[in-house]
């Protein structure tokens, strides 16, 4: 019997995320440089609540995650009926291009996260793309292309670039797309490792009920293994996405993680401090070596351009049991750009010795 199913489904390839491949047993001995995780890791108080709370996977957990809901609530000043809870940033994704992007028009700004594509291209979405490695620099001719009926993708900060849209930029884009009758997807999952800046648009899904904003509580807290991430949007968009919601989704340890992560705001202080300083270490060192060019960046990541071939470094990397991610998957990138994390002053050595030795 010939097993049947959508041509979108049969077209659809999944990402490679990190310099990890998926198939192999990742090394504990690695230090991990291809995953944009906070740099101070896991707050000790969500260790404890994990501990403290272990036995209550005996049981099912919440299933509208009501006081992760209002924790958010709290934390974002929003109302509970624009907040949303998901299995990671990820099934959000999913679950949105699923409800609001079927057989529509979609602008993606390129090189940035592949999920967007990778998730629209399943919903048959009609994709075009607008490659810029500075979106602020070319914002009226990217806002000049917002479809009609439509929706517009924007990673701030952008991953891999690591650059960051004002809130100004940002608002001239969400005020077009709403004249035009199309959504505009934000997704902030970095944000909140941002140094000395306030350019979230979060607050603003009160106002605009065409602006939907993602978050990823993983990325800011360190706790990638959970899966646990947040969106606001209009409450119309908001109840639509609970109706295809997957029952029970987010499991009880991750709800806990999240909440007691949200009344941790000195953890994303001292990041932040960590971030800014090692951002500056990083590029100042990298920049001086031969054939390696930083990107400025605003978040816990560096894009590097690259005269040397990046699968070479990163397999030379790899023989010093470092792992940097490859970027010429990206589109809109090639073979000459890899991205890195920012780790802490120890690890950045390590980094920083690896490539003075392949250089």
């Amino acid at each position: 019997m010939k097993i049947r199913t959508k041509s979108s489904i049969i077209r659809h390839i999944p990402v490679i995320h990190g310099g990890r491949n998926p198939l192999k047993n990742p090394d504990p001995q690695i230090l991990d440089f291809s995953s944009n995780i906070n740099p101070l890791g896991i707050p000790n108080s969500v260790k404890k609540i994990l501990k403290k709370n272990f036995d209550t996977i005996e049981n099912y957990p919440d299933l509208g995650s009501s006081e992760l809901i209002s924790s958010i609530k709290k934390y974002t000043g929003l109302d509970k009926s624009n907040l949303l809870v998901g299995n990671g940033a990820i099934e959000i994704i999913y679950n949105f291009c699923f409800a609001f992007l079927s057989s529509k028009k979609t602008l993606i700004s390129i090189p940035t996260f592949q999920e967007y594509e990778t998730a629209a291209k399943l919903n048959n979405a009609k994709l075009s793309y607008f490659k810029t490695l500075n979106l602020s620099e070319n914002i009226d001719s990217f806002i000049s292309q917002i479809p009609k009926n439509g929706c517009v993708f924007i990673c701030n900060p952008n991953n891999p670039t690591g650059k960051l849209l004002s809130k100004k930029y940002l608002l001239k884009i969400i005020n077009r797309a709403k004249k035009l009758s199309s959504i505009v997807f934000v997704d902030e999952c970095f944000i909140e490792l941002v140094p000395e800046s306030n350019e979230s648009v979060i607050s603003y899904v009160k106002k605009h009920d065409n602006l939907f904003v993602l978050r990823s509580l993983t990325k800011s807290f360190g706790f990638p293994g959970l899966r646990v991430g947040y969106a606001a949007g209009s409450k119309q968009m908001i109840e639509i996405l609970k109706k295809i919601k997957i029952p029970w989704s987010v499991n009880s340890l991750a709800q806990d993680a999240a909440k007691i992560s949200l009344q941790n705001k000195s953890h994303l202080t001292q990041s932040k401090l960590i971030i800014k300083k090692e951002l500056k270490y990083l590029k100042n060192k990298i920049n001086k070596l031969n054939g390696f060019q930083c990107h400025d960046s605003s978040t816990n990541f560096i894009l590097i351009k690259t005269t040397h071939d990046s699968t070479e470094i990163q397999k030379k990397l790899l023989k010093n049991k470092i792992l940097i991610r490859d970027c010429k998957n990206f589109r809109g990138l090639n073979n000459h750009y890899f991205r890195i994390a920012v780790k802490s002053h120890k690890d950045n050595l390590k980094l920083v010795k690896a490539l003075e030795s392949i250089v």
